[in-house]
């Protein structure tokens, strides 16, 4: 069985005072290479946001850095090729969908790609609706 990690499931792994934190650090603490993954767009999501977080102190870019190594330690990266890429970007272009949910398409790529059995995020609806065939697949931790 191989399982997908959201960035959402990874951040809150992470922060200590986001409200999934157990949950998702449960999850993460379980996690091998061998049963569990994440897009390589994730590597730099997690790094973007934990940077961003409204909290003080803030986290530093070489706290962050260690989150991202702490991903690679527990996680198999999946990537896509150009042309995997470019067909997620046009396939979220053809259902109309715009902005930052073109990511989470890049991500649902790479999670069928690794033939995932359970995809976990903590936008579950959001997810679903960009790729109703995996929602099946689709769960929290």
């Amino acid at each position: 069985m191989r399982d997908f990690f959201d960035t959402s499931v990874l951040v809150a792994s992470f922060h200590g005072g986001h409200v999934h934190h157990p949950a998702s650090i449960r999850l993460l603490s379980a996690a091998t290479p061998k049963q569990s993954c994440c897009g390589l767009h994730t590597l730099a999501e997690v790094y973007a946001t934990m940077t961003a977080l409204p909290v003080r102190p803030p986290i530093p870019p070489e706290q962050a850095l260690l989150f991202v190594e702490e991903v690679r330690n527990r996680l198999a990266v999946v990537s896509l090729s150009e042309d995997e890429y470019v067909e997620a970007i046009r396939a979220a272009s053809d259902h109309g969908f715009s902005s930052g949910r073109v990511y989470d398409s890049l991500l649902l790529r790479c999670a069928a790609k690794s033939k995932a059995q359970n995809i976990y995020t903590w936008n579950i609806k959001h997810f679903q609706a960009l790729a109703p065939q995996l929602a099946s697949r689709i769960r929290t931790p």
